[in-house]
């Protein structure tokens, strides 16, 4: 369900609205329901109350992703919010591309490379592998050079000593999550 947080046209989407939605495509015969901040109306408060309220409609097994965009700034604290209330599922472009070219002002997805480190520093095995996905980029760069690519961690780099989460001693990951 696109623009469930708000719309670049109509503004804030009432709650009874997203809820009458969600409900008609489970009559309908959905078996999962994606939430998407399309337009970047999401704050993490905002998104656990989504979360909890569509899957008092749906059914927790029918909610478990959400699509996220950067617009302002909120990305990865909206992903945060996501896991705290359960969600699996987040999507994310490689260097941020994207965005909806419908949606006035609605700006780039969240930067895989970024979302993946923090995953990952947070000790929740992505089983992405961060060299590769900067190298990856390094040929996205290439093959697009007029497009501005987004993101922190391929500016900064990895920090020293950072291991992924697959290569962390057990007992570490328990004090990470």
């Amino acid at each position: 369900m696109s623009t469930v947080f708000g719309c670049t046209l109509e503004g804030a989407i009432p709650d009874a609205q997203v809820m009458r939605l969600a409900e008609a495509l489970m009559q309908a015969g959905c078996d999962e329901i994606g939430l998407a901040d399309t337009t970047g109306y999401a704050d993490p408060a905002g998104v656990r109350n989504m979360v909890r309220m569509v899957r008092d409609v749906a059914g927790a097994a029918a909610v478990t992703g959400i699509h996220l965009h950067n617009t302002r700034g909120l990305g990865l604290a909206n992903v945060l919010a996501g896991l705290d209330a359960g969600l699996t599922t987040f999507d994310s472009s490689l260097g941020g591309l994207g965005g909806c070219p419908f949606a006035p002002g609605a700006s780039g997805n969240i930067v895989t490379e970024d979302l993946v480190f923090m995953l990952e520093a947070m000790g929740l095995d992505t089983g992405i592998d961060i060299p590769k996905l900067l190298a990856t980029r390094a040929i996205l760069a290439e093959a697009l050079p007029d497009e501005p690519l987004y993101g922190f961690v391929p500016d900064a780099g990895l920090p020293l000593g950072f291991a992924p989460a697959i290569a962390r001693p057990q007992h570490e990951l328990e004090m990470a999550v």
